[in-house]
């Protein structure tokens, strides 16, 4: 069974970078759809982006869109995501979520669209 491990959290000052990992294990990386969401404190977990299997695609939460970026490299079972110009409202635990594609959406912003999540790593904001 597949598996997701997440990286690259930590803590940075508000217009700080950082740049999150997601490591897969198996053999079919490419066939997965997939996903950043995040979790503050006392709130939902909420989308951030999204990138197709094959990378061609990809969808951003209108909050980060254009500060984040979302990549993947299907020869290395890795996904990323550029974080750049960080805010202190973007603290929380980031996680990636994978699906597999066997419908012709390549994303969902709702959480229970997939089935497969990594433990989450934690970013913190400082302001």
């Amino acid at each position: 069974q597949v598996q997701f491990v997440e990286s690259g959290g930590g803590l940075v000052q508000a217009g700080g970078s950082l740049r999150l990992s997601c490591a897969a294990s198996g053999r079919t990386f490419s066939s997965y759809d997939m996903g950043w969401f995040r979790q503050a404190p006392g709130k939902e977990r909420e989308f951030v982006s999204a990138i197709s299997g094959s990378g061609a695609s990809t969808a951003y939460a209108r909050s980060v869109k254009g500060r984040f970026t979302i990549s993947r490299d299907n020869a290395k079972n890795m996904m990323y995501l550029q974080m750049n110009s960080l805010k202190p409202e973007d603290t929380a635990v980031f996680y990636c979520a994978a699906r597999i594609n066997y419908s012709a959406s390549f994303y969902s912003s709702s959480s229970s669209w997939y089935g497969y999540w990594g433990q989450g790593t934690q970013v913190t904001v400082s302001s």
